[in-house]
């Protein structure tokens, strides 16, 4: 029997739900296992949960194509199986080609022919394992290579000093009249290689050292109201003039020296790669990431909070645990939560809704979401046609879904098709949150935790046992009046659930 015939090449199957790829976390056997039809050979993560796969064939593995950590595309092989192991040896497969051993070597003349791209320079378009526009030899991208000499620009400071030139002239300082600074009566005009002969005829005050003080006419009104003396003054303005500042220090017995400016440092900041940690964004993140962008940017959401007394709620679950037929269930708050929401559900349908553009499709069935945090990300597995079950069926359905997607086994059927959802914020003890909405769903219900607190209980204070839930809902489909009958509804049964059951159902 030839080797084509016995080895079977196994791809990557559809997984469903429109998934294209799949990255493999765990190979389950290895090179010369022999296998069992439909035995688990590989798990592989999708973008909603991580699946073990079985084999198609029974026989020894041959080969295996890709190793863990990998990203495979749906169709791809990734496994080769000898179905018939016990038959001898495997016969060379016939090829077309020659082995790698028989391959010609290539003659001095052809490897004389090829043209080697320079060490620098520019290059030119061409293409990978063949020639170039030219003549020249293909490279991987970009650009090949250019028998001429790239021009550069140079670079500032770079090359040969340009002969140095005469120093311009200094400009001309500005004269007392440019700055509009008057001594005495009259601007003062004086040229370059002249000092100003005015004297100022309003006080025959000079500067310090026989100078002339100069002074705008406002300034030395100023310095006349507050008898500061101009000619004990040393000026800041231009050309030396006083200024009104100059008055005002010296009028409050400031230092007429302008302080030096502070001295401003700046710290660089610390760019450290060894103490940074970079997590690829695939899989369940990935996906998780894509639906919230999605749906935060598409759907208007709106919160709602509501504080509720859940002690007489607690007291049930005590008097439920004690029961002989669930001793063996697991009891907690979110399974009244969502008893609360699916009976909540059937008195407002249009909660449980999708828009679909041109049309509100109102479901009659509830397939009840519980976010999930796992290793891999958050998850929303749901329970399908929960308002179905009875208490007892969904407390069992809720603990198996819970155990599943801790364990990292939630197939991606349950993962899908979620009309409701419930996220169970308290176990982390957080009071609420502002939930964003799984894509194609109207409502999320945040379950806070549940503490004891100081209520007022029958016109008294007292410690009762209270949580808030946030409600966020579509906009498009739920206004503020049915968002706030439905929450008070879930408030109403965590309030009393046993008397809310005998008068809902």
């Amino acid at each position: 029997m030839s080797a084509m015939s016995r080895i079977k090449e196994f791809n990557l199957p559809d997984l469903g739900e429109g998934l294209t790829e799949g990255e493999i976390l765990k190979w389950l056997v290895a090179v010369g296992d022999v296998i069992e039809l439909n035995q688990p050979i590989v798990e592989v993560e999708t973008a909603k949960a991580a699946v073990e796969i079985p084999a198609k064939w029974a026989g020894r593995v041959q080969t295996i194509f890709h190793e863990e950590g990998t990203t495979v595309e749906v169709g791809s092989p990734i496994i080769s199986i000898d179905t018939q192991p016990d038959a001898g040896p495997l016969e060379p497969a016939s090829t077309t080609g020659q082995p790698d051993a028989a391959l010609p070597t290539p003659s001095a003349a052809a490897l004389a022919a090829v043209e080697v791209a320079p060490a620098e320079g520019a290059v030119e378009p061409g293409l990978i394992g063949g020639p170039a526009p030219g003549g020249r030899t293909a490279v991987l991208v970009g650009y090949g290579p250019r028998t001429t000499a790239a021009k550069r620009r140079p670079r500032k400071g770079a090359g040969p000093v340009a002969p140095a030139q005469s120093a311009p002239a200094q400009p001309t300082p500005p004269s007392a009249a440019d700055h509009g600074v008057v001594m005495g009566d009259k601007p003062v005009h004086s040229s370059p290689n002249q000092a100003p002969q005015v004297h100022d005829r309003r006080n025959g005050a000079g500067a310090p050292g026989g100078g002339l003080v100069l002074a705008k006419p406002p300034v030395r009104k100023l310095a006349r109201d507050l008898g500061v003396d101009l000619s004990m003054l040393t000026g800041s303005g231009p050309l030396g003039s006083i200024t009104r500042e100059d008055v005002q220090r010296a009028a409050a017995g400031a230092t007429a020296e302008a302080a030096p400016a502070p001295v401003r440092t700046t710290v660089a900041p610390v760019f450290d790669a060894s103490r940074e940690q970079r997590i690829p964004v695939k899989g369940v993140r990935k996906l998780t990431a894509e639906n919230m962008s999605a749906s935060a940017f598409t759907a208007p959401h709106v919160t709602e909070f509501l504080t509720v007394d859940v002690t007489r709620a607690m007291k049930a679950l005590d008097r439920l645990r004690v029961r002989p037929e669930w001793r063996d269930v697991r009891v907690s708050p979110l399974l009244l939560v969502a008893k609360a929401v699916l009976l909540a559900v059937r008195r407002h349908p249009m909660v449980n809704s999708t828009w679909a553009g041109d049309e509100i499709v109102v479901k009659d069935y509830v397939n009840l979401g519980i976010a999930a945090a796992t290793e891999r990300g958050l998850i929303v597995p749901n329970i399908k046609d929960a308002g179905r079950l009875t208490l007892r069926e969904l407390a069992d359905a809720m603990t198996a879904l819970v155990q599943t997607a801790k364990a990292g086994r939630t197939s991606p059927a349950d993962m899908s098709g979620g009309t409701l959802t419930i996220t169970n914020v308290g176990v982390f003890g957080v009071d609420t949150g502002t939930p964003i909405l799984p894509p194609g769903e109207s409502a999320i219900l945040a379950f806070g935790a549940v503490r004891e607190m100081p209520w007022v209980h029958k016109g008294k204070v007292r410690p009762r046992q209270v949580t808030t839930l946030g409600l966020s809902f579509d906009h498009r489909i739920i206004d503020g009046e049915l968002g706030s009958k439905f929450l008070r509804d879930i408030g109403a049964f965590l309030t009393d659930p046993e008397a809310a059951l005998l008068a809902w159902t």
